[in-house]
């Protein structure tokens, strides 16, 4: 039986509809959109859009966006990839004569053209109840009338004020005297709100090919960017089918590349090779959960990239012989010997927003959409108030790799949505935020739950552990260092304490039994599962 005196977060219960996200705000408002007629993809476009102005340091209208959608609760699951591309005269070439040897974060030539705005719009479009207008009129009042400023937001505003001063749209929009504001203090976005009023009334046009777009391309090409109105009315998200492997009588569903969602079904696929039992933060099996993310991470930064510039051999990476020889590679008693290669994706990026949602006729919603960085590139276009993430960073300067930086390419993405089915019928649409960590992530939650009987709230609110891609290095959240940190050194990790908390999961277990709805919401966060 449960301990109701331990400090903790509890799992939530409803019938109807559910949401769980990183805000208080945004969970609010998709009850109220779901409450109002809306269903579930509307409820999801609407709460990003909320969390764009109210956690604007995660995501925002300046980032890209992933989503799968299942149409009332079939396992037949639809998927969106709304990540943008690089101007179309991003020649890698262009980029090494001008002996820029890797992209800076507050570069021009860090920002793709946003794929998020075009993802919304397609998504409410085409599944959505309620119109684009009524969907985004939540976060049009909070960037109108204002918000309070919740203690994550506080916190990641905090460590970017360096950043922020050095963009006067950025600095009069979120610093007061140069400085941030603390936690409670209320904030507001005039210049955002009217640039979603643009979007709401006229459609994503505006923002791709209208006045935003005008404003955005301007001020990158001021600073020095490539892009050019051409660039961004071009701007095309696409349905994609997603990959699947089966673990533990189950399936799991992500987005394949240009995204990192293979590399959670590797780590599951290597998992699944073992008995998996006892104490799930015993050494033995910490040690094997990072052993097969090390393994998966090296292929991903090997093979991974933009799908339409190069042939991305999924069905060979996900089969049964390159499994074999993947865990062929782990010793389950002392570190692996070293990886090889480079750390293709080494660029540290924390802040991104996954949202699950699941109304009364059982569509069902994972949605993730990131700035990249925390407040992106700091970079805010002057009159329409777009901050813009530094997606570009991603990218690899050298000719011969899939993920090489070119020409209207999309750069391999962190950001995935997740879900999972069994029997026909989607019983979980999740997401874990953390940069390179997401994919680690996809396969601790589901392992947790899965191979260890966790409720969602119980596997969420374990302390974790994460590899640092390429190297030999564990960061480890602060109640887990004592507990494992002499035990994975003795075994010849290097460990540190991660800066903060790792990651950040929302999730939403569909009981078709019961008819129950079961949500989790990460602790690490603001935020909070809610439903009716």
């Amino acid at each position: 039986m449960d301990n109701l005196t331990e400090p903790r977060s509890c799992q939530v219960v409803c019938q109807n509809a559910m949401a769980a996200t990183s805000h208080p705000a945004s969970t609010i408002a998709a009850l109220d959109i779901l409450r109002a007629g809306g269903n579930a993809v509307d409820a999801a476009v609407g709460v990003c859009a909320v969390q764009g102005v109210v956690e604007a340091g995660s995501t925002g209208i300046g980032g890209d966006c992933f989503a799968l959608l299942a149409k009332g609760g079939s396992d037949q699951i639809i998927g969106y990839n709304g990540s943008g591309r690089t101007p179309a005269s991003a020649q890698l070439n262009w980029y090494l004569k001008q002996g820029i040897e890797s992209i800076g974060r507050q570069s021009p030539h860090s920002v793709t053209v946003p794929g998020a705005v075009e993802a919304w719009a397609r998504l409410v479009a085409d599944h959505g109840r309620m119109g684009l207008h009524n969907v985004l009129a939540p976060a049009i009042r909070y960037a109108r009338d204002g918000y309070a400023l919740t203690p994550c937001t506080a916190k990641d505003l905090s460590r970017q004020c360096h950043l922020l001063r050095q963009n006067p749209t950025a600095r009069s929009t979120f610093l007061v005297e140069g400085e941030a504001p603390i936690s409670g203090a209320i904030q507001r976005q005039p210049l955002l709100a009217e640039t979603l009023e643009a979007i709401a009334r006229e459609g994503s046009e505006v923002f791709y090919r209208g006045d935003i777009a005008k404003d955005v391309v301007g001020y990158l090409r001021d600073n020095g960017g490539l892009h050019t109105r051409e660039d961004f009315a071009l701007a095309r998200g696409q349905y994609v089918n997603p990959i699947k492997r089966s673990y533990r009588q189950h399936t799991v569903v992500e987005c394949g590349p240009n995204g990192q969602g293979i590399a959670a079904l590797l780590i599951l696929a290597v998992l699944e090779r073992f008995r998996i039992a006892g104490n799930p933060l015993s050494l033995s099996n910490v040690h094997r959960e990072i052993e097969a993310t090390r393994v998966a991470y090296l292929v991903r930064d090997k093979f991974l990239g933009d799908p339409d510039y190069s042939k991305i051999p999924i069905n060979q990476i996900l089969s049964a012989r390159f499994i074999d020889e993947m865990v062929s590679k782990i010793d389950l008693e002392r570190i692996s010997p070293p990886c090889e290669g480079p750390n293709l994706v080494g660029v540290e990026h924390m802040d991104t927003v996954c949202i699950s949602v699941v109304d009364k006729d059982r569509n069902a919603v994972s949605l993730i959409n990131s700035i990249f960085h925390t407040y992106g590139s700091g970079m805010m276009s002057p009159r329409c108030g777009v901050l813009l993430h530094n997606r570009a960073q991603s990218f690899v300067l050298e000719r011969s790799h899939p993920n090489a930086l070119g020409p209207a390419k999309r750069p391999l993405h962190t950001i995935i949505p997740g879900m999972l089915t069994q029997n026909g019928r989607v019983v979980m649409p999740f997401g874990v935020v953390g940069g390179h960590y997401q994919a680690m992530g996809h396969a601790h939650l589901l392992s947790k739950v899965l191979d260890y009987g966790m409720d969602l709230q119980s596997a969420i609110n374990l302390p974790r552990v994460f590899p640092v891609a390429g190297t030999n290095v564990v960061e480890v959240e602060e109640d887990l260092l004592t507990v494992l940190g002499e035990g994975l050194e003795g075994r010849g990790f290097v460990v540190r304490t991660s800066d903060g908390p790792i990651g950040g999961a929302q999730a939403i277990w569909i009981d078709w039994g019961s008819g129950n709805l079961l949500g989790g919401s990460d602790r690490r966060k603001d935020g909070c599962a809610l439903g009716y």
